[in-house]
């Protein structure tokens, strides 16, 4: 089964594990990568998000508010070679941030299984699996996972991403 991954995640200053320089989604997605064999696609806004944490979440529920499509450095022009696609970011306001859907919105998920990921600090998936129904037409949808954003790095979490995408598989 040939898979992607396709996420969003921001280093800089973050909740509860202070500056980082490699994003918490990032980490969890190259996890994905290297017990799938699936290919990353990160979805980089042209604008970032401020460096600052507060600052960050303004410009994060302010996008979610007006229900923005934040441009991208670059897009995938489809998903067709795809069968499975690891959809994942860190949970901003209960939802994953625009960029996600940036891309989503430009893709056709007929027939495709979307595996929702997220990293956080207490919410969870939040509302991400029932989002992602709705933009992905035509797919199924399966069971996600959600790792805290301060235990990336833990072995547990890392076992935990290995298990899952065996489960999936």
């Amino acid at each position: 089964m040939k898979s992607i991954v396709i996420y969003f995640s921001r280093a800089d200053e973050n909740y509860a594990v202070g500056n980082i320089t490699k994003g918490n989604t990032e980490v969890i997605a190259e996890y994905i990568a290297q017990f799938s064999g699936a290919k990353l696609f990160r979805c980089d806004p042209v604008v970032p998000y401020s460096a600052n944490y507060r600052e960050c979440c303004k410009e994060a529920v302010a996008k979610q508010r007006s229900d923005a499509r934040p441009e991208l450095v670059s897009y995938l022009d489809g998903i067709e070679e795809y069968d499975a696609v690891y959809v994942g970011g860190p949970i901003y306001c209960g939802e994953y941030p625009q960029e996600i859907y940036s891309q989503l919105d430009r893709l056709d998920f007929v027939g495709k299984t979307v595996r929702p990921f997220a990293t956080h600090e207490g919410s969870g998936l939040a509302r991400c699996a029932e989002v992602l129904k709705a933009k992905c037409a035509g797919a199924t949808v399966t069971d996600g996972l959600a790792i805290r954003g301060r235990d990336v790095y833990l072995d547990e979490s890392k076992n935990a991403v290995r298990e899952w995408v065996e489960r999936l598989s």
